[in-house]
């Protein structure tokens, strides 16, 4: 039966590291992917087919939303943006496998997620605008603002680490509760629904992380992302 844990368990223990069962999972999640994600694309073939017509729309989908959002070649970003999207999506889903914990609802996972949001926005803006002329956004419109500018960026990537935890672990909470009051049948479409929030909320995650890449691209970027 599912229970709920509010913080991870420690399975193996390497000298001071401690891995968790999270770290376990999401391991595993990685490798399903890359190995799935490696057997799809050395099948397609010139023939088109459903299945290769299907990839090739929801790549579409991803270049265009990027291309709405960014002034720059979204090739430079469906790589990165898609593997976190498609990486999230599988975790958030993970916790539906029997015996398996959802690495999302630990915040020790979304805050890593996080970070990878954080540092794409300012290695694109690095990129872009070059070390200098990055650094000195900073300073506008005074140099007043400084500490507050800093403090925004640290707190919006808390924010976004904080959002997926709260809304997973919610989830989680929500299938226990009802596991324990009605049984094994009547959760099963709320198991539905939550395949559904959690593709959502990787969708969420990533057009936020968007939004936080436009505004280090600078002005003209984050009026589009603002749109």
């Amino acid at each position: 039966m599912k229970t709920l844990r509010f913080f991870p368990e420690t399975v193996i223990t390497l000298g001071p590291v401690e891995i968790t069962d999270t770290v376990l999972i999401t391991w595993l999640v990685m490798v399903v992917v890359s190995t799935v994600s490696f057997i799809i694309t050395r099948r397609l073939d010139l023939k088109p087919n459903m299945f290769q017509e299907i990839l090739e729309a929801l790549f579409e989908t991803m270049e265009k939303t990027i291309r709405e959002v960014l002034n720059i070649n979204p090739a430079e970003v469906v790589p990165i943006l898609g593997t976190l999207w498609i990486l999230i999506g599988v975790s958030n889903l993970a916790g539906l496998v029997p015996g398996l914990v959802t690495p999302t609802a630990d915040l020790n996972t979304t805050f890593a997620f996080a970070m990878i949001a954080f540092s794409m926005t300012h290695i694109f803006g690095i990129k872009t605008q070059g070390v200098k002329k990055y650094i000195a956004h900073y300073r506008e419109p005074t140099l007043v603002l400084l500490p507050f500018t800093v403090i925004a960026e640290v707190t919006r990537t808390v924010a976004l680490a904080v959002r997926l935890y709260g809304n997973m672990l919610s989830g989680d909470m929500i299938a226990v509760i009802l596991l324990g009051i009605v049984g094994f049948i009547v959760p099963v479409p709320f198991n539905l629904l939550h395949v559904v929030i959690g593709l959502i909320q990787a969708y969420i995650f990533g057009i936020l992380t968007l939004v936080f890449i436009a505004e280090g691209l600078g002005e003209k970027n984050a009026q589009a992302a603002a749109k």
